[in-house]
């Protein structure tokens, strides 16, 4: 499926692995330019010119903390101040006990996983709007359908960005911009290594041990592909996803029985 948005621009936050490269790579493959961000420069360099080699589009690194102002500022800046499509991803907080949690903790959580977002929408979203078009997909997590306690700060922070774009994405709609977010259960990746690092800890037990208790579960029996989240993600980005407005869309392989 030609997915129409060749020639678009992109930013792809938290891009130099994981679910946040799957996407970028998804999103060179249709032929979209992009600026990718992460903290770490070695990485995200070999991953913009892996993905630029491979698919030949244009693809400009960004190393920074994308949750500080002089981060965002300099991912702007690299954009020119404009995108088509911006794909929001950070790495979720620690896992621990509620009682453990300080008010600072539960800070850092919600400047990272909620209004970084929010403050990369402001900039952009306005553009889009004047444009006639624009594409935003948040990466958040099934916790936000339901909640994990251990993830308590996961939980509160996403679950507050969740509640912002119910009420945005309407709003933005009428002028061609469509806002959804994307909410992931365990995919082959770094945070499912070191989450299932945290329960064979507790329970004493092998790593792969508390991989395969986990992966039955999971109706698949087997955790998400990257290569799947990223074309998941490049659709919401789609000119054919126009009549998606707002939705919290799981990937999880049937884990949450919800039916609506």
């Amino acid at each position: 499926m030609d997915l129409g948005i060749r020639g678009k621009k992109g930013l792809v936050c938290a891009a130099s692995k994981g679910l946040g490269r799957a996407c970028a790579e998804a999103l060179a493959e249709a032929g979209v330019d992009l600026v990718v961000n992460a903290r770490g420069a070695e990485a995200l360099e070999a991953t913009a010119q892996e993905i630029a080699a491979r698919h030949g589009v244009a693809v400009t690194p960004v190393a920074a903390d994308i949750t500080t102002g002089e981060g965002r500022a300099a991912v702007l800046e690299a954009l020119g101040g404009q995108a088509d499509i911006l794909v929001n991803n950070a790495g979720g907080p620690p896992p621990g006990t509620w009682t453990d949690w300080s008010r600072e903790d539960f800070i850092k959580a919600i400047d990272a996983n909620m209004l970084t977002a929010i403050a990369l929408m402001q900039a952009l979203v306005p553009g889009m709007m004047e444009r006639g078009w624009g594409r935003v997909v948040n990466i958040t997590s099934q916790s936000v359908r339901s909640p994990i306690a251990v993830l308590g700060l996961s939980n509160t922070a996403r679950a507050g960005l969740t509640g912002f774009v119910a009420g945005m994405s309407r709003q933005v709609a009428p002028h061609g911009v469509v806002v959804n977010n994307l909410l992931p259960g365990i995919h082959a990746t770094d945070r499912a290594v070191s989450l299932d690092s945290g329960v064979a800890k507790a329970e004493g037990i092998g790593l792969d041990e508390a991989r395969r208790r986990r992966e039955a579960t999971i109706p698949t029996r087997s955790y998400g592909r990257p290569e799947d989240f990223g074309a998941a993600c490049a659709f919401l980005c789609s000119q054919q996803a126009r009549f998606m407005v707002g939705q919290n869309i799981l990937l999880d392989g049937g884990a949450l029985n919800v039916s609506v």
